[in-house]
């Protein structure tokens, strides 16, 4: 089947089954979706009655969820391993990052909360007391309520690298913060994973221009998003179901730092584009 398009807007879901027309879809919402046993499903019933629109082009702003939190994975990636090793050396700390890459249980943690989520074009905050603060591009996965991948978006998972390299204990410092995720510009919904040769790309640009460019395939992930999933959802409920950030293997040099009115653009193949300007505290 072809691949269902599905952006959230201000009175209900706009949808599209392959290259067709967009549709209003204003009896359903994203818990009914994550909620649904068969999203897939569920959109396609919704299709039938919906309200044919046009193209909504670029100016959505609502990220594709609303019940469900953000969980982000850790060290899913060499690159990632590479530069939490370089934080912790700064601040004299161990080589506990090695030992979660090679380790069988990864590294799951509480990205955000429904409120502190932006979408495709709405600014994301800097926080004022950190001075090493970076994009992380990140696949992510939509998970229904029962722990099934339904669907795929971007994500941006900013990150104060000083501050969680100076002590593992102040991950959710360098976290967890108001606009401190991005996800969007909606969900892809299809039966099988993103092929592995799908690229992430971004691109960081300031002052009108790039100032970083970077790209990884999906191949170089170590852990799928599946194995990925079955940890979170261990003695774990998500009645609403929920979106997991898989991990980043993009990281701009040590010396990079993210300034007010930059522009993070994060696209992934097969999905589309994430744009999002970066803003004080």
């Amino acid at each position: 089947m072809p691949d269902l398009r599905v952006h959230g807007a201000a009175d209900g879901l706009v949808a599209r089954d392959g290259e067709g027309p967009n549709h209003l879809l204003r009896a359903l919402s994203w818990d009914a979706v994550f909620r649904a046993a068969d999203p897939a499903a569920l959109i396609r019933d919704g299709l039938r009655s919906g309200e044919p629109l046009e193209d909504p082009g670029d100016p959505i702003t609502l990220p594709p969820l609303e019940s469900q939190e953000v969980w982000a994975a850790g060290v899913t990636w060499e690159r990632s391993r590479t530069a939490r090793m370089e934080e912790s050396a700064q601040a004299g700390g161990s080589n506990f990052y090695d030992l979660v890459y090679e380790a069988d249980r990864p590294e799951l943690f509480l990205k955000a909360t429904p409120h502190r989520v932006v979408g495709h074009g709405q600014p994301m905050t800097l926080r004022s007391d950190s001075r090493w603060i970076v994009p992380e591009p990140e696949l992510t996965v939509a998970v229904t309520a029962e722990g099934r991948i339904f669907g795929y978006t971007i994500g941006n998972d900013l990150s104060c690298r000083d501050i969680e390299g100076a002590n593992p204990l102040y991950l959710p410092q360098a976290k967890v913060f108001a606009a401190c995720a991005a996800v969007g510009p909606g969900l892809v919904i299809r039966d099988e994973p993103l092929p592995r040769e799908s690229v992430i790309h971004m691109e960081i640009h300031r002052d009108g221009a790039a100032v970083f460019q970077g790209e990884a395939p999906l191949s170089r992930l170590k852990r799928s998003p599946e194995d990925l999933v079955s940890w979170l959802y261990r003695h774990n409920r998500f009645p609403d179901g929920c979106l997991l950030m898989t991990g980043t293997g993009i990281v701009p040099p040590d010396e990079f730092c993210l300034k007010d009115a930059d522009e993070v653009r994060i696209a992934i193949d097969g999905i589309g584009e994430l744009r999002n300007p970066m803003g004080g505290a």
